[in-house]
């Protein structure tokens, strides 16, 4: 289906994001949307603590009022996160000083009368906000989105009218593509993908889910993923799961160009991308992982998935490629290490745990947060070889922030500066 284009194609040609040769001008002050600078995971720092506790090697510990479990985001010396009223009546945008964890804002940004009920094991502000110099973009799905000056903490434009049914609460994080917003809003009354302008928030394109649902239970129609910037056959891709589906739109102007069906829904995974091949986890409720070729056009599931796997995958936790390995952590704690270029499974190890949190890789090792505080830290390759285990109090589900060689880590009723003391 063809997207409904509201602005110029020249409102983010002129300024699009190019992927190629970009890590290597990453600051390592900033770490601007969920998953970090890529949203693959990958981390700069180089001197990240090993090992840590409650009385050991925490640079500072602030209280976070009510409760969400969005990941928090990074910009030059401050660190953003949002939080809601458990009612879900009240969405708020918080500001922290990077180095003290003073509360610079505290920002009222939504007030909702009527929320949707959500599942227990979700927040009324899950997914995780985008920022840039002087900009903070937050999102609370169908209950609203705005820009946040992060100077003075005034609303410089919002959004109340880009909707869907949840049904459990919202869950898909912002995507930057130049001067474009992007947002996947999949419910169960309606599926599309969006692009706002991030100068004034106003629609650039939005492309309608080119599935029938109709054929499909009510619930079997929504998803929580996020959506991922590639470059792919010639052009800049954005790799977004559905219900159901896969998709490759052209990120300029939301036109798709590839899909595969499956029978999943509800899922979280954001993929992740590598050797012309995106690693997508297609379903929630049987987790799965595929391998898909990104040089197709139109449906392509029986010509471009290269490989799947379908036990003990993750439902959450998004895959982590370094080098030729996937990692993947299972929400029941089962870690497995994959080639990804066959889907060969070099080994596997039971770890333990419960995990909603996707690894990361910093310092040359990968650190996976279980939902218990528990932090496994191992190294990459092609054996298993744990480094440290390390404990804090309370309950996990955020991805960390990494900067500065300091891991900024959120639990439900606190924030974390983690990094060497005395450094």
């Amino acid at each position: 289906m063809k997207p409904t284009r509201i602005f110029s194609f020249l409102t983010i040609a002129g300024a699009f994001f190019v992927l190629a040769g970009t890590r290597s001008v990453l600051a390592d002050e900033n770490w601007p949307q969920f998953r970090g600078p890529l949203g693959d995971g990958h981390a700069i720092a180089k001197n990240l603590p090993l090992s840590w506790s409650e009385s050991k090697n925490i640079i500072w510990k602030t209280p976070i009022h009510d409760f969400g479990w969005s990941s928090p985001v990074v910009w030059g010396k401050q660190v953003w996160l949002t939080t809601a009223t458990a009612d879900g009546r009240a969405l708020y945008a918080m500001g922290l000083d990077r180095v003290s964890g003073k509360i610079l804002h505290d920002i009222k940004v939504f007030e909702v009368d009527k929320p949707e009920t959500i599942n227990p094991s979700n927040s009324y502000a899950s997914p995780t906000s985008l920022i840039e110099e002087g900009r903070l973009y937050v999102h609370f799905g169908t209950y609203g989105t705005a820009c946040i000056d992060t100077k003075t903490g005034i609303k410089l434009w919002e959004r109340r009218d880009i909707n869907c049914t949840h049904e459990v609460g919202p869950g898909s994080s912002l995507t930057s593509a130049g001067n474009a917003l992007i947002m996947i809003m999949d419910g169960n009354d309606q599926q599309y993908v969006i692009a706002l302008d991030k100068g004034t928030g106003k629609n650039i394109w939005k492309t309608q889910r080119s599935i029938d649902y109709s054929k499909y239970r009510i619930d079997m129609r929504k998803s929580f993923s996020t959506a991922t910037l590639t470059e792919a056959a010639g052009r800049s891709q954005l790799i977004c799961t559905g219900a159901m589906c896969t998709m490759g739109y052209d990120a300029k102007t939301g036109e798709e160009i590839w899909k595969t069906r499956a029978n999943g829904w509800s899922t979280a995974v954001r993929p992740v991308c590598g050797f012309g091949m995106a690693f997508v986890g297609p379903d929630c409720v049987s987790p799965k992982l595929w391998a898909i070729r990104l040089d197709g056009r139109g449906d392509v599931t029986d010509t471009h998935v290269v490989w799947k796997l379908e036990e003990r995958m993750p439902a959450t936790a998004s895959p982590l490629l370094v080098n030729d390995l996937l990692y993947v952590i299972s929400d029941s704690g089962f870690l497995s290490c994959i080639e990804a270029k066959t889907g060969k499974i070099v080994w596997e190890q039971m770890i333990g745990g419960s995990f909603g949190s996707s690894p990361f890789l910093a310092n040359g090792r990968i650190y996976l947060f279980s939902k218990s505080g528990k932090t496994t830290v191992i190294a990459p390759g092609r054996k298993y070889q744990a480094l440290a285990v390390n404990q804090l109090d309370g309950a996990f589900m955020a991805c960390p922030a990494v900067v500065n060689n300091c891991l900024f880590v959120r639990s439900k009723t606190d924030m974390y500066c983690i990094g060497l003391s005395g450094k």
